[in-house]
């Protein structure tokens, strides 16, 4: 796999030359059709003023300036789907030089009652998400966020060969996208697809055939007109019927065209990235079945969808004035065309919602897959039913910039807890972080910021952050216990490794560490496994009383009147605590 720098720069030097050569066929195209409309006006002015032969020039002309037209509008589309691809390959590599804050920060999917996603920063600013989300689409991104809290611990090997096969398709995963970010959608999906499933026909069965024999009436009334068999009353008397027909269904036929100008853009945009995805090859067995829910037994759902595009299209057409009068009067072209719609939900109604999935399944893991491939240092964990649940030789946390970023070795075994004490800014909370990341990324199908590392899958569940609630009249006290007894009540029916950070910090010291005591023996005589950080040193004597406990720490120490860290885990208690040292040193007391 090539690395990923080198090639982001190297598609955006492609893609910068592409671009200007596509700028210059731009400029020729907007001179030839200045120069094709110039020669209608003149070639029009002529055959009206002077000589009538001058009419072939004007038609020649007017081919000439539809065709310019057409061009421009193909070759605008393409460049406005190189710059897409230019501004991809430009955020990656401001993302792996550390800059990643103007991305989507998924603050919306925050949740402070969810197992972990809260503690750890997963959405918000700043977060894993922001970092790694790359979805083009609204659904991809609810469901790259769906996965992500998912803690969901099978298939964990499958999950990551989907994430490697298609981290192995940097163009194909760009092209992907840089087509789904040009799209502009003005109804949410959901609200589309539950449209079409609760759709109900407004128009009788019979105008189906009503309407193709009215419309062939029509035309042989125009070719008896044309041959002066029949006076002009005739055909005029019959456009009127059609017209009075058109308007007895008007009501049923403007509430259709209320809800198809919602969705019309949305299947216009979306063939585009089911097509995407229908001509592609994949290897992966889950990929190919995503695949192969798109494919028809005669129809691709590409074609399906443009084909539904281009029937709202024509339905759209019933704006223009020339459509609305003649085209009704004569074509019943209104009724035909809300038979046309009709019959394609009946059709569809029960596919849409899948085919609108798989487009979202691949926006979501193309962003999984776009963190492998930025990531090639990063190992995928080996999956073990070993004795340990996560052992992991320098282990560190990904938002953390490489140079700064203090790794450690990990190991812990099933059913085990470390007490975890140290000193302030000593690196416990982004420690606890950084193995709470480590599982969920592993529960993804992720690589780990680690050298090597051996996982025996385990779900999470954390109490690191918690806050009051004057809403709910609710102290910080109560709102950690209700906490501590979500997770109580989770660890009854499953094995969970619980990250734990100061517990009980709203009553006072003895009350504390007595509580704090009862309730880590408490997860002990639990299947559970975990680490439980405290600056209470009086927990760690819990380690001599039982042997699935043991203490480990982060230490600080005072040299020359200053601070220093070196935020390595170590085995035993702390010794220095540094709040009273801080104080001073800050000059607060």
């Amino acid at each position: 796999m090539q690395q990923p720098i080198p090639f982001y720069k190297e598609e955006i030097n492609s893609l910068n030359t592409l671009l200007i050569a596509l700028k210059k066929r731009l400029l020729i195209t907007r001179v030839l059709r200045l120069l094709a409309f110039l020669t209608i006006s003149f070639s029009a002015y002529i055959a009206i003023t002077k000589n009538n032969l001058f009419f072939i020039a004007s038609v020649i002309a007017l081919i000439a300036f539809v065709y310019l037209v057409t061009k421009h509008l193909r070759l605008k589309q393409t460049k406005n789907l190189l710059e897409a691809k230019l501004t991809i390959n430009k955020t990656e590599i401001a993302v792996l030089n550390g800059t990643f804050s103007d991305l989507e920060s998924g603050k919306e999917f925050t949740n402070p009652e969810h197992y972990f996603s809260n503690d750890i920063d997963l959405f918000g600013v700043g977060s894993f998400f922001q970092y790694i989300n790359r979805t083009a689409t609204n659904e991809g991104k609810k469901l790259l966020a769906t996965i992500l809290t998912s803690n969901d611990i099978n298939s964990i090997e499958e999950k990551q060969k989907i994430t490697q096969e298609l981290a192995s398709k940097v163009k194909w995963r760009q092209h992907f996208t840089a087509v789904a970010s040009l799209i502009s959608t003005k109804t949410a999906i959901p609200v589309i697809v539950k449209w079409v499933h609760s759709y109900e026909q407004k128009l009788p069965s019979f105008l189906a055939l009503f309407s193709y024999v009215f419309s062939a009436i029509s035309i042989v009334l125009i070719g008896l007109l044309s041959f002066a068999i029949i006076p002009f009353s005739i055909l005029l008397i019959w456009f009127v019927i059609g017209l009075v027909t058109t308007a007895f269904f008007f009501k049923n036929i403007q509430e259709l065209a209320t809800e198809t100008t919602k969705a019309k853009e949305t299947f216009n945009q979306y063939h585009q990235l089911l097509a995407q995805i229908e001509n592609e090859k994949f290897t992966n067995s889950t990929l190919k079945k995503q695949q192969a829910k798109i494919q028809q037994e005669n129809k691709k759902a590409s074609t399906i969808f443009k084909e539904f595009s281009r029937k709202l299209d024509a339905f759209d057409q019933r704006n223009n004035i020339i459509i609305a009068v003649v085209g009704n009067g004569l074509f019943l072209w209104d009724i035909r065309n809300t038979i046309k719609i009709e019959k394609w939900i009946t059709t569809y109604k029960s596919t849409v919602e899948e085919w609108f999935n798989v487009v979202s399944f691949f926006d979501a893991q193309n962003s999984l897959a776009n963190f492998v491939f930025n990531k090639p240092q990063y190992i995928f964990p080996t999956i073990n039913n070993e004795k340990s649940v996560l052992n992991a030789v320098n282990l560190g946390h990904p938002l953390l910039n490489t140079t700064k970023r203090i790794d450690n070795d990990f190991v812990i075994d099933n059913e085990a807890f470390f007490i975890v004490t140290g000193a302030n800014m000593a690196g416990k909370s982004t420690f606890l972080r950084a193995v709470s990341l480590a599982i969920v990324m592993s529960n993804t199908g992720l690589p780990i910021c680690a050298e090597k590392v051996k996982y025996n899958p385990v779900k999470l569940i954390t109490s690191m952050r918690t806050s009051d609630s004057l809403s709910d009249d609710e102290s910080y006290f109560y709102a950690e216990l209700k906490r501590l007894k979500f997770i109580v009540n989770e660890i009854k029916t499953e094995n969970y490794f619980i990250i734990l950070d100061e517990i009980l910090k709203g009553t006072n010291s003895m009350d504390k560490a007595i509580g704090s005591k009862k309730f880590i023996e408490k997860l002990n005589k639990s299947n559970s496994t975990g680490i439980i950080a405290t600056h209470d040193v009086s927990l760690c004597e819990l380690s001599s009383e039982y042997t699935t406990i043991k203490n480990y720490y982060f230490d600080a120490e005072i040299i020359n009147n200053e601070l220093h860290f070196d935020y390595k885990m170590k085995n035993g208690v702390c010794k220095n605590m540094n709040a009273s040292f801080l104080l001073k040193k800050m000059e607060i007391v």
